[in-house]
């Protein structure tokens, strides 16, 4: 089984190699937070320390660390996951997730519970776990530290990925278990709480067989089936509509023009004088929707951002065309393959040595007949990645909103993304998917490797279990009452 077998040392090195020739093929700006030097004797140093024979996964954890010191918070080198017999899956699917029973919060190297909805052993909120399994909760948050980073210098990322990561990480190292003990400390008293899955009822499992209708209304807001949530909504925080409230989870693009013309025309017919956005803890996603969405921010036409650098012209024809797709949907593809390449083409040039690819959204756009003219709030925090701090950057740039909260996990200059060439590495079989674009916003920059800065800093209270107040929320909310008493004042 390929998880178990050992690698030998020359075939491991010879990966290594593999790696940072792509890397220095493909990725176009790989030395904008390490210098040439220092990235090549980390990958020198990496050579060797490699002096015995590891699984891929063992490997994974030596050279996933030298990857994200390159600092770019799109690119991770990715593990083998272990594959389970369709009995095993079975099994799980009959079970409740064991980590999903109670909500954890990592704040710097301490887990806590933060909420046990299930109520498991009585376990209070604040609880600290210090131990699963007999390994220290803080060792392995230190090891999987290692495996990511933010963009750049950023200070906020690291702690909103680690607990959207962590169980990952143990997961992949653990595999799926069927139960674990937790050394868990409360009020200076220390104990072990063994938790064990818990079987789904039957009624949980119909629930689980049923496809539920999705409405079209439902579709534009791109509702989640699995968590019963929304990905994106509207909603009017005043009796009289003068607060209009965006919450943006991702940008998917699902149904994205739809839902932002319909939204929009509500707003304005609802003559809202304000509006909040809020894209705390959106990762990012589709630069086409966030171009549609600036078009319904501004007066004016508009370029959101430069046109996307490349390593070469022909970077865009290694993009992941087939990646992902079955036998039957890559024969439908293959129809359309070569108008792929051909397009790919056509719509790179060259101008002063550098490459460039034609962006729908690096071209000028002009606002939408129902933008909003009022006030613009945009609530950020380090949750706030790629395509979000892309169209946080503008918005602030531009003056156009006053942006709240704190540093954006994604950087304030760019970032390298867009579409990616997965390589795999041919002897670890370890896959490393590399941005094919340098993605900048249209705005001059700052050029000092942070996060959008924003114009409001308010600290969110990462980590405080016991108080649950929206601080950035009550903040614009209360500015808005004061300008409304200066107003009022002025009448």
């Amino acid at each position: 089984m390929l998880l178990e077998k050992k690698i030998p040392v020359t075939q491991l090195r010879k990966d290594v190699d593999f790696t940072y020739d792509k890397l220095k093929r493909f990725h176009p700006e790989l030395y904008w937070y390490i210098s040439k030097d220092d990235l090549d004797r980390k990958f020198d140093s990496l050579k060797v320390s490699l002096t015995k024979p590891l699984t891929p996964n063992e490997f994974y954890f030596q050279f996933s660390p030298v990857i994200a010191n390159i600092n770019e918070g799109h690119l991770r080198l990715k593990a083998i996951p272990r594959k389970y017999t369709k009995a095993e899956q079975r099994a799980f699917r009959m079970k409740k997730p064991l980590f999903a029973l109670m909500d954890y919060q990592i704040v710097d190297d301490k887990m806590f519970v933060k909420e046990n909805r299930e109520n498991v052993e009585n376990i209070k909120v604040g609880t600290e776990i210090l131990k699963i399994n007999n390994e220290d909760v803080s060792d392995l948050i230190n090891k999987y530290k290692k495996l990511y980073s933010s963009d750049g210098r950023n200070q906020t990322f690291q702690k909103y990925f680690m607990n959207l990561a962590f169980f990952n990480y143990y997961t992949l190292e653990k595999g799926y278990l069927d139960s674990v003990t937790l050394q868990a400390r409360y009020n200076n008293v220390i104990s072990d709480v063994f938790i064990k899955r818990q079987k789904k009822t039957d009624q949980q499992m119909n629930a689980d067989e049923v496809k539920p209708k999705i409405t079209t209304v439902q579709k534009v807001q791109d509702y989640d089936v699995s968590s019963k949530t929304y990905n994106r909504n509207l909603k009017f925080l005043k009796t009289d509509s003068s607060i209009a409230y965006i919450k943006v989870k991702t940008f998917s693009a699902t149904l994205a023009k739809k839902f932002y013309k319909e939204t929009f025309a509500n707003i304005k017919h609802a003559k809202s004088d304000y509006l909040i956005l809020d894209i705390r803890d959106n990762l990012g996603g589709s630069l086409s929707e966030i171009n549609t969405l600036y078009s319904y921010l501004t007066d004016k036409e508009f370029t959101l951002i430069k046109s996307p650098e490349m390593t070469s012209r022909t970077s865009g024809l290694h993009q992941n065309y087939f990646r992902g797709q079955n036998m039957f949907s890559s024969i439908l593809s293959a129809v359309g393959y070569p108008f792929f390449l051909a397009g790919n083409y056509f719509l790179s040039s060259k101008k002063d040595n550098r490459y460039y690819f034609r962006e729908f959204a690096s071209k000028p756009t002009k606002p939408r007949k129902d933008a909003f003219r009022g006030k613009i709030y945009v609530l950020i925090n380090g949750g706030s990645f790629s395509a979000s701090s892309i169209i946080s950057a503008k918005l602030k740039y531009e003056k156009r909103a006053v942006i709240v909260g704190e540093e954006t996990g994604g950087a304030n200059d760019g970032t390298v993304a867009g579409v990616n060439n997965t390589v795999t590495l041919p002897n670890s079989k370890l896959t490393l998917p590399i941005g094919l674009f340098l993605i900048r916003p249209n705005i001059e920059f700052d050029n000092n490797s942070r996060g959008v800065m924003p114009n409001v800093e308010v600290d969110p209270g990462f980590g405080d279990m016991s108080d649950q107040e929206d601080k950035m929320m009550n903040w614009v909310l209360d500015d808005i009452a004061f300008r409304n008493s200066i107003i009022g004042k002025t009448k």
